[in-house]
């Protein structure tokens, strides 16, 4: 059972939300973090939808704050720049997310030190261990909405295994 533990440990966040929308960045600019690193599709729009007027108001009220922020998406430019543009954020297409190679890059794009910059997606074996590879810290959202492709789908099955064990070491915490 420990093994196991440790293993799923791996893919643990740091910090599990509902919503990229109920994060309290006022609060983590306190705490000193200064970049920000997302993920795209069903952490800040449904999967495949353009930037909406929630993702720009969200994104102008974290430069107000202080925030640099990077688009970190294992889709394709034609996917990315496009929202990257709408919401005025540093971006990286085709990531190879867990790949610690362009979650660092992010933090140079955007001129932060990993220990300053904080990771937000809604997937465990993508987003949050390549985040945990680095050394970064993360927060996974539950996902915007239920339509997605078929090997995000299956993914979702396993995440479920890790979150259970997840929720069950917090509870006994």
């Amino acid at each position: 059972m420990m093994k196991q533990r440790g293993f799923f440990s791996a893919f643990y966040p740091d910090v599990w939300m509902d919503s990229t929308y109920d994060i309290d960045f006022e609060e983590l600019y306190r705490q000193g973090f200064r970049g920000l690193i997302f993920d795209i599709d069903n952490t800040l729009v449904p999967h495949g939808a353009p930037a909406d007027t929630r993702a720009k108001k969200l994104f102008t009220h974290l430069r107000s704050i202080g925030f640099s922020c990077c688009l970190l998406s294992n889709n394709q430019m034609p996917r990315v720049k496009p929202f990257a543009d709408e919401v005025q954020a540093f971006f990286i297409e085709n990531a190879h997310k867990p790949s610690r190679k362009n979650y660092l890059e992010a933090c140079k794009r955007m001129g932060t030190a990993k220990e300053h910059t904080m990771f937000i997606g809604d997937q465990l074996f993508t987003d949050v261990y390549g985040a945990k590879r680095c050394g970064m810290s993360n927060i996974l959202v539950k996902p915007i909405h239920p339509k997605e492709e078929i090997q995000i789908v299956l993914k979702r099955k396993l995440e479920r295994i890790v979150l259970y064990f997840y929720q069950r070491q917090q509870k006994n915490s």
